[in-house]
């Protein structure tokens, strides 16, 4: 099962049109290389063809859809992690990753207790009593 990818400008990350962000997300690359890449192809090749080649894309690619899902920061519903295994690649890396999970669960853990607390508390047994009546 594939998933059909395309190439839209980053607005939101991107420091001129978004070009570059857009790029190193359709190639699942840090946008900091797409960076380097791009000036350096400026600097050292075809300096117009790259420039006007940039401002061609800017005017051809769509901005890239923003997502309205609302998301709190005690959401346990949150996006999947990215681990990167290469160093160009867009991500996490694996320790930083493995914190956030443990962060996640240390959340999860602590609202499992209070619900645990709250349900083995009396508080519990009388509202459910009176609702029974």
């Amino acid at each position: 099962m594939s998933t059909k990818r395309e190439l839209f400008r980053d607005a939101e990350r991107g420091k001129i049109a978004g070009v570059c962000a857009g790029i190193s997300d359709y190639f699942n690359m840090e946008l900091w290389l797409v960076r380097i890449l791009v000036v350096t192809a400026v600097l050292l090749s075809g300096g117009p063809f790259i420039v006007v080649a940039y401002i061609a894309a800017w005017f051809i690619l769509d901005k890239k859809p923003t997502e309205k899902a609302d998301k709190s920061a005690d959401s346990i519903h949150q996006d999947p992690l990215e681990v990167k295994f290469k160093v160009w690649q867009k991500g996490e890396p694996p320790r930083r990753a493995l914190q956030d999970l443990k962060d996640r669960l240390a959340r999860v853990d602590g609202r499992l207790q209070e619900m645990e607390r709250y349900v083995t508390s009396t508080e519990f047994t009388v509202s459910r009593e009176i609702n029974k009546l």
